[in-house]
């Protein structure tokens, strides 16, 4: 009789982007790549293509307590990863899902805007991920322009960003890649006061679904019990490596290849 050893299962609460590039598809593929399960929970559904968002609409609540709920009391979680959230009452939804999974890390990844510009939530809703969500999280990870809405300041530096945002979460990776310079500048700030620099060669183009595979890898290698400050050099790593084989199927942005060509 054949044995069979699972894998670390991450909960993903992220919304539906048709087009494939990020959202759910874009967190199932990067889990598989760390080989972990993804169990893709739907927050919102989305009108979007590779160059911007048209629309979006934030499911029930009691739709997305069902499925979390459904999933919880069948698999073993591992870690848990936030994408698009949309609204505050799905704020206080995760917080309520959370409550029944003490200790185990969450990565907040808060999707504010999609890659083309489009708002992805009204603008209470960083305020409340800032206030209620990033003190239960175990890492948030926001590029610098997300960063600023967050910290409220709309001119603010990293430093400056982090400076704002440490007192509410423990551990807080800054992006880069939104300037001109010839590498990008990936932050990680810790409350203890420590910090670590990461830096990569700058990729031309723009791309669907990066920031989505940055966090969804970085949530498998929690899972998969790897320290933090390791996990998040291999998550930034792999999503570089993404982003260098990446591919243009529609007219906008590239979108990472998350996969090996043979899976993808």
């Amino acid at each position: 009789m054949k044995n069979f050893t699972s894998r670390p299962v991450v909960l993903c609460l992220s919304g539906h982007d048709p087009s494939g590039g990020a959202g759910l598809q874009a967190d199932i593929e990067a889990l598989l790549a760390q080989a972990c399960h993804a169990a893709p929970t739907v927050t919102a559904l989305t009108v979007q293509d590779t160059v911007n968002v048209s629309d979006f609409r934030v499911l029930d609540r009691e739709w997305v307590l069902a499925q979390a709920n459904a999933v919880i009391a069948d698999l073993p979680i591992a870690a848990v990863k936030l994408g698009m959230l949309g609204s505050v009452e799905m704020v206080e939804t995760v917080l309520e899902i959370m409550a029944r999974l003490p200790g185990v890390p969450l990565v907040c990844d808060p999707v504010l805007r999609a890659g083309g510009g489009g708002a992805l939530g009204k603008e209470d809703v960083g305020y409340a991920m800032r206030e209620r969500l990033f003190p239960v999280s175990t890492i948030a990870t926001p590029n610098l322009p997300e960063a600023r809405i967050l910290a409220e300041l709309p001119e603010g530096s990293a430093d400056e960003c982090a400076e704002r945002l440490l007192p509410h979460i423990r551990h807080l990776l800054i992006t880069g890649g939104h300037g001109d310079e010839s590498e990008v500048h990936n932050r990680l700030y810790c409350r203890d006061g420590s910090r670590h620099d990461f830096t990569c060669a700058r990729l031309p183009g723009s791309y669907h679904g990066s920031g989505c595979t940055l966090a969804s890898a970085l949530a498998g290698r929690l899972a998969l019990g790897e320290e933090l400050t390791s996990a998040v050099r291999s998550a930034l790593d792999y999503t570089w490596r993404t982003l260098r084989d990446a591919e243009a199927p529609g007219h906008g942005q590239y979108v990472p290849r998350r996969l090996p060509l043979d899976l993808a």
